[in-house]
């Protein structure tokens, strides 16, 4: 008979109140509005604030910062157009409804409160490509769950439109857009012949499988017409819209940050509410109701309240750690990374990344993304540090403007890029590269004949 063991362990997870205020930071402002309606209507405790409390706080706020002597300075919150930034190069107008979409479609799934939780969990740390960001094993210690479990959840989000979205790799996200296909050639060949497939060897390819050439072009061409980045796409360019989360304005040579939340409906607890619970008589399952609702309530409040903060640190933060870009010089940034500001503020680094996704600040100089402040640093041989930004910018020039016939291989790109000032190494130019997603100097050519 096997022996009883007891054994002490310390595991931190997220209180109802961190999770919740998680997932209000992480709304951006037209998720948000929608958020606090849904949960006007749901919970009775719930209620918004007097109108002339409103307009009160309203005058209060302009006694601060007056708008009316720079009618240019401030525009009511409203639908921002983007059409004016479409040329810079600084990540723009992500479609800011593309997660909460994903959220929504969780709905046809019968998913635990915990479930629920993981999932959305891993839909925020999905990256441009549409690809996880993060370890499981990390998502699994802030949730008090095993990888196993996550692992679970994960398999249900790739039952998401769109095919492949929150795969690990690209091998990952063709092997998920052929589910069903276990038993084709194609699944084989990227199951199996993965390297040789995106090397295009393609004469390995049909001696491993003793094919006939036509047989593998037909098969080649199935797999290409795949999403290799079910992500990408969800950028906004033209006329895409977003409103912005915050507003940077600059008075007396000092930049205040306003949020930008002022038109949505400012809440309270029900008087009504509180003094019903507050009587005596009610029966142990109306009270019961009522706490609950009381405690939901107040932390729904406390937790926009924590947003706003949250926000107006982190954007106060860019700003004086970004002086070039906020002086005008919109080109320039300087290294910077989440954690840089996570120190600044004395916050977590997962709570810096929820506050600049999908997040926008109304500045001067147009609207821009919060995260596309954020950039690598590479250090020089003279010990001068420059942004990775200026870098990628100059080698997507080089491989734009190459002779296609001859394209410049990363030797050739890495000399090309000494004599224009930054002596970046080879194996740098092609780290780079990639992550630019232009392929090797050899594809390239290929590609173009």
């Amino acid at each position: 008979m096997p022996r009883l063991k007891q054994r002490q362990s310390l595991r931190q997870t997220l209180s109802p109140q961190q999770v919740l205020q998680a997932s209000i930071l992480q709304l951006n402002i037209s998720n948000l509005e929608q958020k606090i309606l849904d949960e006007l209507e749901s919970n009775p405790v719930l209620d918004q604030a007097d109108p002339q409390e409103e307009e009160q706080a309203v005058e209060e706020e302009s006694a601060e910062v007056d708008y009316e002597e720079d009618p240019d300075e401030y525009e009511p919150a409203n639908i921002y157009d983007n059409t004016q930034t479409k040329d810079r190069d600084i990540p723009m107008a992500e479609r800011v409804d593309f997660v909460d979409g994903l959220v929504r479609q969780l709905d046809s799934f019968n998913l635990s409160d915990w479930e629920r939780d993981v999932a959305e969990e891993i839909l925020w740390n999905l990256d441009e490509n549409g690809y996880l960001a993060i370890d499981s094993l990390l998502i699994a210690d802030r949730y008090g769950c095993t990888d196993n479990e996550v692992e679970s959840v994960l398999e249900k989000i790739h039952q998401l439109n769109p095919p492949g979205i929150a795969a690990r790799n690209l091998q990952d996200c063709l092997l998920i857009q052929m589910k069903g296909k276990e038993q084709t050639l194609g699944y084989q060949i990227i199951s199996e012949y993965f390297d040789d497939f995106v090397n295009h060897r393609y004469d390995t390819l049909q001696k491993n499988l003793n094919i006939s050439k036509d047989l593998l072009a037909e098969i080649i061409e199935e797999i290409i017409h795949l999403n290799p980045r079910p992500g990408e796409g969800k950028v906004g360019i033209g006329t895409e819209t977003v409103i912005p989360d915050l507003l940077a304005v600059q008075r007396d040579s000092k930049w205040i940050v306003i949020v930008n939340d002022s038109w949505i409906p400012e809440l309270n607890l029900s008087n009504e509410y509180v003094t019903m619970l507050n009587q005596k008589g009610l029966s142990l399952e109306t009270k019961k109701y009522l706490k609950e609702k009381f405690d939901s309530a107040s932390w729904f409040i406390q937790a926009i309240q924590q947003r706003r903060y949250t926000l107006t640190a982190v954007m106060e933060a860019i700003i004086q750690r970004q002086p070039e870009f906020f002086s005008g010089k919109i080109e320039t940034l300087v290294p910077m990374k989440l954690q840089d500001i996570a120190d600044d503020i004395h916050m977590d680094i997962s709570t810096i990344s929820r506050s600049t996704r999908g997040k926008y600040v109304d500045t001067p100089y147009g609207i821009f993304e919060l995260k596309s402040f954020f950039t690598e640093g590479y250090t020089l041989e003279t010990g001068e540090e420059v942004s990775t930004k200026a870098i990628k910018d100059l080698l997507k020039k080089l491989i734009n403007n190459e002779n296609k016939d001859t394209p410049l291989t990363d030797t050739d790109l890495a000399i090309q890029m000494k004599a224009e000032g930054f002596p970046v190494a080879r194996r740098t130019v092609a780290k780079y590269r990639e992550q630019l997603h232009f392929s090797v100097a050899r594809l390239r050519r290929q590609l173009t004949n």
